[in-house]
């Protein structure tokens, strides 16, 4: 019942309103006597239109209405009208409406112009035989009254605005953290199923151009490198399929690539570059650290962009690949000697050191590349130990 009530206000809020004024005219106007005279005064019926009417512009100017209505109040008080509650109702409802919308010194000085003009008119002409002090007490506290009720009501919206902004400010931040997430999810698994494609598909491609290459005067040869390129596509296609899993699973989908490849791969991975006519020299400096789960990924990835890198962009048959180890830090440097030849972009290029960069600063490290001094492409990255 309530409920619906509430809902049919909504809808017709002009028609409460008018109905809310002309309870407050029937209320004040039945107040408006003359003092010794029981009969209704006539003349105030207009003037409690007038104070009545005016606060339907109690919430465009609430200052004004304040004024105009204790005015009134005022008259009809000196033509001998008990102040009491129901000839005071304009006013009280006109000093809340302030308090609702004025500054602390608009509501003090209003409310102070109140009191000066009503409790002299009401001790000098109130008909009621009451001590003065009494008649001053009641006065003040319907005056202090829509004051108080209107601070109240003014600071628990103040309160619901500001839970409410802070309810839109948690929800928005929500939004930008899962937005924030869903990319870098994305660019983990764009960079994933670059390293697995670049890598595979540049060793399958080297691979069979150098079985092209051999199959008239090494057939032996030849068949092993077909065998072995077998292998690499077979591992590209499971790695394929377990980053794509990423998308679908990603609770379970690192279970599916666990053990996660680390450093301790890099002899397969030396021996199927070696099919591709690669040859890979590794050079170990300090004491070999255990690294972190984390770390190890990184540093296998790094290694095996940069090696690919080198297939597909430099006309060598070498590279090196240097780990240095210290007491924190993981120093790996992936370098080729000068080329000969400086052959034209491979198809596809472009991302390999920007995921080589993303991947080191990932794991908390930094990365470099450029051309070495003497010739050649070195890239090296620093990773910690643990992170």
């Amino acid at each position: 019942m309530v409920t619906r009530l509430r809902r049919r206000i909504d809808r017709h809020p002009r028609l409460v309103e008018a109905a809310f004024l002309l309870l407050i005219y029937a209320a004040t106007s039945n107040q408006y006597r003359r003092a010794g005279d029981d009969t209704l005064w006539w003349p105030g019926f207009a003037l409690a239109a007038v104070t009545c009417t005016s606060l339907l512009a109690r919430r465009r100017r609430p200052a004004a209405v304040v004024v105009l209505t204790t005015l009134g109040t005022a008259v009809a008080g000196s033509q001998g009208s008990t102040f009491g509650p129901l000839l005071l109702l304009p006013v009280i409802v006109a000093l809340y409406e302030l308090t609702l919308q004025a500054s602390q010194q608009t509501i003090r000085t209003y409310g102070l112009l109140v009191a000066v003009i009503l409790v002299p008119t009401a001790l000098r002409w109130d008909a009621e035989d009451e001590p003065w002090a009494n008649e001053a007490v009641s006065l003040a506290f319907w005056i202090l009254l829509p004051i108080v009720h209107g601070l109240a009501v003014r600071a628990r919206r103040a309160y619901m605005d500001t839970v409410r902004t802070r309810a839109e400010d948690a929800e928005r931040t929500r939004y930008e953290e899962a937005q924030r997430r869903v990319t870098e999810e994305r660019v983990r698994i764009a960079r994933e199923l670059h390293d697995v494609v670049a890598h595979h598909m540049a060793l399958a491609n080297a691979q069979a151009g150098t079985a092209a290459h051999l199959f008239s005067t090494h057939p032996a040869q030849t068949g092993r490198i077909l065998t072995e390129l077998t292998g690499a596509t077979t591992a590209a296609l499971r790695e394929l399929e377990a980053t794509v899993g990423l998308l679908r699973q990603p609770e379970t989908a690192e279970e599916s690539l666990t053990p996660a490849p680390g450093l301790d791969r890099l002899p397969d991975l030396v021996a199927a570059f070696a099919a591709a006519a690669l040859h890979i020299t590794i050079a170990v400096e300090g004491p070999v650290k255990p690294l972190s789960a984390g770390v190890d990924l990184t540093a296998f990835r790094i290694v095996q962009e940069a090696l690919t890198n080198v297939a597909k962009h430099a006309a060598v048959n070498t590279a090196h690949v240097h780990l240095a180890y210290a007491q924190e830090q993981l120093t790996i440097t992936v370098s080729n000697d000068s080329s000969p030849i400086t052959p034209p972009r491979a198809p596809g290029g472009g991302f390999g050191l920007i995921s080589m960069r993303e991947r080191a600063q990932s794991a908390g490290g930094t990365f470099r590349a450029g051309h070495c001094p003497e010739g050649g492409f070195a890239v090296t990255a620093e990773l910690p130990i643990s992170a």
